[in-house]
């Protein structure tokens, strides 16, 4: 769906022009159907859609899938559809860098570019509407944006196991104190933010200039298992109460 955006200017004085980019396989081994199961209420795939239209940032909305029963949802929410994954990018192997380059390519061949794109998961209901535009007005100055969580105990002083014993992964750390340790983030598994040029001249959205959004541990939450499914449903539903 092409959106009301709220655009920046490049230096010649144009309008950016961006995509959102909403990656939903089909195939799910450990959450049969996860990127269209319901999700407090709607097929878990809405949220996404509904975050980037609210956002007013980007000039299509777009759902890359190799599903027609995919298709079909993302279109109710207000996604488009344009075309379907190839088989090289719906197997279990593809990349998501794989992915977003065939979009972008495949938008090019119908004439249509975009300088700056979102790769959204399907599977991101805390995605709010304000961090996606956020994002998209810190590509100002940085080429990527990534948003992270900081880890809420510090990898530093964590354990692994060798031959059936347990022991510290970095003993260096063992009495050091917890305050004192640099601070440690992972993907908080939302969305990925880049400039096209950047992309393709790194071949990933983990160019050079990536900058951090870092978000709080309340609006993140890994869905990789049913009980992932059912804690975030409950965190979400919390989240909402009242609303």
């Amino acid at each position: 769906m092409r959106t009301d955006s709220i655009h920046q200017k490049q230096a010649d004085g144009t309008a950016h022009r961006s995509v959102a980019i909403i990656t939903a396989r089909g195939g799910s081994r450990r959450i049969p159907h996860k990127n269209i199961r319901e999700f407090a209420g709607h097929p878990i795939l809405y949220y996404s859609v509904r975050a980037a239209l609210e956002s007013g940032v980007f000039d299509e909305v777009m759902v890359s899938t190799d599903s027609a029963q995919i298709r079909d949802i993302a279109e109710q929410c207000g996604a488009v559809v344009p075309f379907l994954r190839s088989d090289a990018t719906a197997g279990d192997y593809a990349t998501t860098d794989e992915v977003i380059a065939e979009v972008l390519r495949e938008y090019a061949r119908r004439g249509e570019q975009f300088d700056r794109f979102c790769c959204i998961y399907p599977t991101a209901p805390f995605l709010t509407p304000e961090r996606l535009r956020t994002a998209m007005t810190m590509l100002g100055e940085a080429e990527s944006v990534l948003p992270v969580v900081r880890f809420s105990y510090p990898p530093q002083r964590g354990f692994t196991v060798r031959n059936g014993e347990v022991v510290r992964w970095m003993p260096e750390f063992a009495a050091a104190r917890s305050q004192d340790l640099e601070p440690v983030y992972h993907d908080a598994g939302q969305f990925y933010a880049c400039r096209t040029e950047a992309f393709w001249r790194d071949e990933t959205t983990d160019v050079r200039n990536m900058v951090p959004l870092i978000l709080p541990e309340a609006e993140v939450q890994d869905i990789d298992t049913p009980e992932d499914w059912a804690a975030a449903e409950e965190k979400y539903r919390r989240l909402h109460a009242g609303t």
